[in-house]
């Protein structure tokens, strides 16, 4: 383990067990029995805002903020993509923004809310090619977890549909915000603040922290102005004294929620920003993940994360009663382990976490309330680890059976050396079972070495067992069979009850994988709502330039 932490953590709920198989080269479609569920190509009709990040065929960064339009027909067959508009940011090539989806897209959507979709867009004008195609699994007519899967690239992101007649005037108020990417060497690079929009014009001023390759840049002002796109010359300027003048496109999913991408070719970040509905860490149980790299040493840097319930008594303190478990390096810890801090108040809606006792992933963080949780970023220069905090519900919520439940996982193979996404749905089943589930996976953009993106592959052999004491669950799965398996051949993952919908986790199967990802209850639109359907929680996870797109780019030089 590494020098971090000397002490060998132990992985939560030891008692579940994974059999990892190997990759295969096959990307045959597996047949599997058709899934159950009651969603259709009904339950995506309208216009949606999409966003992916990830790395592309080279190994390079990139990331892709848009919006497309569903027309909601073919019951389980293909509807149509009728129109939208897709901002990419590549740092191999030269950042598109404004570009039109055409009306030759399609898409589909299966009984168990598992999807693929395909857009078009006007030759010469995407640095991608003309058609670009997306998996993705849907919670609700409103929500959904996606990836891309294609050999252009891979990554993840969510899907928010998008409220009706926005404007500029409907922008209001105080957000806070979170945006990852790298810098403009390829190196790791997250920034947390807030900023409250100051009058119709868009002005902003607010306070910024940024880790770059885990050199902490806190507490800045933060000012500029905020123009709603998309446009094709982004105007949106957000600047501080560390990083002058960075300009964005915004989408707007609705008057609480932005999504931004970086357009200037000086860093490439892109992220989201919530409303800032408070300035206060009250007393209250908050899940939380964390994910980044440690120690920090061009490609010798080490992919961590980490996950848990931090439990903050209103008055300044971490209590001992908050747990975390890790996965350092693809080595998980085998039982969560105790943690305190202590949280001191900046002002204008900004935090200090320090003081921390058996805590592993740093000394001090800075933490943005926001209308779901914490924004969380590293501040210690000892490393970069980002991530969310999410506010639990007063009653610890069940992972109910008989019910679906989608999956987004993204994160780093470490045997292998690429990323890897997957989407996933699944019930769950009396008795701690997993009765039926597919996944897709896309971990090899080009196609040359592993053989993905595979689709529809069978979850089998699966358990989950919980909640303990704070709500936290485990869960183990074989995924595809003897010819064709996903990389790693499973997940075994550790993952904490928010509020009955979200369920964020951390991999911890000791398979050589570090990720992080989401489960989310499902509910149909022809079904009754169990629970009240907040949006899915999705926090983009660290990335960086592979090693080999590294190597090639530095020898270009």
């Amino acid at each position: 383990m590494s020098a971090r932490n000397g002490t060998v953590l132990l992985l939560a709920l030891s008692t579940l067990t994974l059999l990892v198989g190997c990759g295969s080269s096959n990307n045959t479609t597996v047949v599997t029995p058709p899934p159950s569920g009651s969603f259709s190509n009904s339950d995506l009709s309208g216009t949606y805002v999409f966003s992916v990040s990830g790395t592309d065929f080279a190994g390079a960064p990139y990331a892709i903020v848009g919006t497309f339009m569903a027309n909601g027909s073919g019951g389980n067959g293909r509807g149509g993509i009728t129109g939208g508009t897709i901002d990419i940011n590549d740092v191999e090539f030269t950042p598109v923004f404004g570009v039109a989806i055409n009306n030759s897209g399609y898409y589909s959507v299966g009984q168990d809310g598992r999807g693929q979709m395909t857009i078009g867009t006007p030759s010469g004008q995407n640095p991608f090619g003309e058609n670009m195609t997306f998996d993705f699994v849907l919670s609700s007519s409103s929500h959904g977890l996606i990836t891309e899967f294609d050999n252009n690239g891979t990554g993840s992101g969510t899907i928010d549909a998008q409220t009706a007649g926005l404007t500029q005037a409907s922008l209001t108020g105080t957000y806070a915000f979170s945006f990852s990417g790298v810098d403009g060497n390829f190196n790791p690079l997250a920034t947390v603040g807030n900023f409250n929009i100051l009058d119709s014009s868009g002005d902003i001023s607010g306070l910024e922290d940024f880790n770059d390759a885990d050199l902490a840049y806190p507490n800045f002002s933060l000012s500029g102005s905020l123009t709603l796109g998309p446009q094709t010359t982004p105007s949106t300027v957000l600047s501080t004294g560390a990083f002058q003048g960075l300009t964005f496109d915004v989408y707007a999913i609705d008057a609480t929620h932005l999504k931004f991408i970086e357009s200037d070719d000086v860093e490439f970040l892109s992220g989201d920003a919530y409303s800032q509905t408070s300035t206060t860490i009250p007393s209250e149980t908050l899940a939380f993940t964390l994910d980044g790299f440690f120690p920090f040493s061009g490609d010798s840097s080490i992919p961590a994360a980490a996950g848990g319930f931090m439990v903050a008594d209103g008055a300044g303190g971490i209590t001992n009663a908050s747990t975390e478990d890790v996965n350092d390096g693809g080595t998980p810890s085998t039982a969560p382990v105790t943690f305190t801090a202590d949280y001191t108040a900046q002002g204008a809606g900004r935090y200090v976490l320090s003081g921390f006792s058996g805590f592993f992933g740093g000394t001090e963080y800075v933490a943005y309330p926001y209308s779901n949780g914490l924004f969380l970023l590293e501040l210690d220069d000892a490393g970069i680890m980002a991530g969310a905090a999410y506010t639990q519900s007063p009653t610890i919520p069940t992972f109910a059976s008989a019910e679906g439940y989608g999956l987004s996982l993204t994160g780093d193979n470490l045997t292998n050396g690429v990323e890897v996404d997957d989407i996933a749905e699944f019930t769950a089943a009396s008795g701690g079972t997993i009765s039926s589930g597919i996944i897709d996976e896309n971990a090899d953009p080009n196609g040359s070495e592993f053989g993905a993106p595979f689709y529809g592959l069978p979850l089998t052999n699966g358990l989950y067992n919980g909640p303990d004491a704070s709500g936290r669950y485990g869960l183990a799965v074989d995924a595809g069979n003897s010819n064709v398996t996903t990389l790693n051949g499973g997940l075994g993952l550790t993952f904490y009850a928010v509020d009955g919908t979200n369920f964020p986790f951390i991999e911890t199967d000791n398979g050589g994988q570090v990720s992080t990802g989401v489960l989310v209850l499902q509910t149909p639109s022809s079904a009754t709502p169990v629970v009240a359907k907040p949006r899915a929680l999705f926090t983009r996870p660290l990335i960086r330039a592979h090693g080999d797109f590294k190597k090639r780019t530095q020898a270009a030089k």
